[in-house]
């Protein structure tokens, strides 16, 4: 596993972060509770100290399994923490934004409970909150900062303007995008917040999954499995580029004895000087073992380049 300092936090944190979306049990993963806990003991056989986890993700769900696994391991102090606030899983189906200090106390307590933990490493912000004014979010956030149970503030899907005026109440330590070869969007933005000095910790690393070469053909997906609106790769006129630059990852995949293409997937995330961690989900121990071993081995600067070039016909067919 390879590591990096974390922004101005001073952490160190492995390359790769585990990410445990679909350990929630909505959207796509149907494992029983005992697969996604092994996969979280092979994460940390692994090397990989970087957990990300969210309230969200069903309600608590994921942060139950994520910790009582850790507690069950005794491995708490070798695993940095982040979990989420402000957005709240109403019905199964419904996400509702509340950046109020009532509610971002609130999901503080229930998350140090369900992690089972007296602190959190890094709490973010999962979404702003048009109808709550940063001032009120944010200073909730320093207080619970000031009393321990939180040691680093970050936020996850806002504009820079958003965080320039979130970061006046409560210092930014982190930021959290979507970014992959398939999501470039917000490339710039990301720049700028590492120079900030924020960690950067990318989340759809792997693009949905379509990054691994399983998707070849158009898919359609059950109505709640949210690569049907979230991941837009997954549709013409798309879909047809990505399999070019899947061609691309193919033949570089050989070249390097035959790697699984999330690897090649990783490892350009990972490369890139302005992320500090890449967020990538898997909820079976193989799988775990298979991406952490993407930090074993390197892309070469001529490969970082072909792909770039693959990747920028991508977004082209975006309309970005």
């Amino acid at each position: 596993m390879r590591y990096k300092i974390f922004g101005k936090t001073g952490m160190k944190v492995s390359e790769m972060t585990l990410g445990t979306w679909g350990m929630g049990g909505v959207g796509w993963d149907d494992n029983p509770e005992e697969i996604r806990q092994d996969a979280i003991r092979a994460a940390v056989e692994a090397g990989v100290n970087f957990m990300d986890t969210a309230p969200a993700y069903n309600a608590g769900a994921a942060e139950r399994c994520l910790g009582k696994t850790l507690a069950d391991m005794n491995a708490r102090k070798d695993v940095i923490l982040s979990t989420k606030c402000g957005n709240v899983f109403v019905d199964g189906i419904t996400y509702r934004r509340d950046g109020s200090a009532a509610d971002i106390r609130r999901q503080c307590e229930e998350s140090l409970r369900n992690l089972q933990t007296d602190y959190i490493d890094l709490m973010l912000v999962h979404w702003p909150d048009p109808a709550t004014p940063f001032a009120e979010t944010m200073g909730e956030l320093s207080k619970l900062k000031q009393e321990g149970k939180i040691l680093h503030v970050g936020v996850s899907n806002f504009s820079q303007a958003q965080m320039e005026e979130a970061g006046a109440f409560c210092e930014i330590e982190a930021y959290q995008p979507q970014f992959s070869m398939v999501h470039r969007e917000d490339e710039a933005l990301i720049q700028w917040a590492a120079e900030q000095g924020m960690g950067v910790m990318t989340y759809g690393s792997l693009g949905g999954g379509i990054l691994s070469g399983a998707f070849r053909e158009l898919t359609t997906f059950s109505a709640s499995d949210s690569r049907n609106r979230f991941y837009k790769h997954f549709r013409e006129p798309m879909f047809s580029k990505v399999m070019e630059l899947l061609n691309v990852m193919d033949q570089f995949s050989a070249e390097h004895g035959g790697v699984p293409l999330v690897q090649i997937a990783l490892n350009w995330c990972a490369q890139k000087s302005f992320v500090s961690t890449c967020i990538v989900g898997a909820q079976r121990r193989e799988k775990v073992l298979q991406n952490a071993s993407a930090f074993s081995w390197s892309l070469t600067q001529d490969e970082m380049a072909a792909l770039d070039a693959a990747a920028a016909k991508c977004l082209a067919a975006s309309g970005g």
